[in-house]
């Protein structure tokens, strides 16, 4: 693949508000280990978590969608999610409300429907975000959840794999109304 470099933080949370229509996130890790949500994440597991706006840069992304939205553009995403979920899939259905509050989009899927309509094994076990069907940042994590690596691919044949992915996702995956969350 020649169209792709590893990018820095800086360059990812850059490239991900450099979008012209649309950004779609597709997640398949059980849990992430983010170190600004490891206090949240752990409130919530106590039962008594404060708003993930508290937390400045869950607010700075809920205010950056909100920006986002009014301007016109779409945030989706779909997680591959195990049934049931895990704690940490738990949380991240209890920050939808949020998500959603800012114009995102947020849609589920079970592990084993996405194996049902091929979607797993073959999309692999790299989260990514594709930006207006045209760059694709790939986020490579280890095995505990740490994200070790983003890239920036824009080979044509990477990115119109991913636009089929996406498509095979949404159309399969369902919205999940603030009653199916339990805190």
């Amino acid at each position: 693949m020649t169209n792709s470099r590893v990018i820095t933080p800086a360059e990812f949370g850059e490239m991900l508000h450099d979008f012209d229509h649309t950004a779609f996130r597709l997640e398949l890790q059980d849990s992430y280990l983010e170190a600004e949500e490891a206090d949240l994440f752990a409130a919530f597991l106590r039962g008594d978590p404060d708003p993930p706006t508290t937390v400045p840069e869950l607010q700075e992304w809920y205010r950056r969608i909100n920006e986002h939205v009014k301007e016109g553009k779409r945030i989706e995403r779909v997680r591959v999610q195990q049934d049931p979920p895990t704690d940490y899939q738990r949380f991240e259905r209890w920050l939808d409300h949020w998500n959603r509050q800012a114009g995102e989009t947020m849609r589920y899927l079970t592990r084993d429907r996405a194996h049902e309509i091929g979607l797993l094994p073959a999309a692999g076990n790299t989260d990514w975000w594709l930006l207006d069907s045209a760059r694709l940042i790939a986020m490579r994590f280890d095995d505990e959840g740490h994200r070790i690596q983003n890239e920036l691919i824009t080979d044509p044949e990477v990115v119109i794999q991913a636009c089929m992915w996406r498509d095979l996702a949404v159309h399969h995956s369902v919205l999940l109304n603030s009653q199916d969350v339990a805190a």
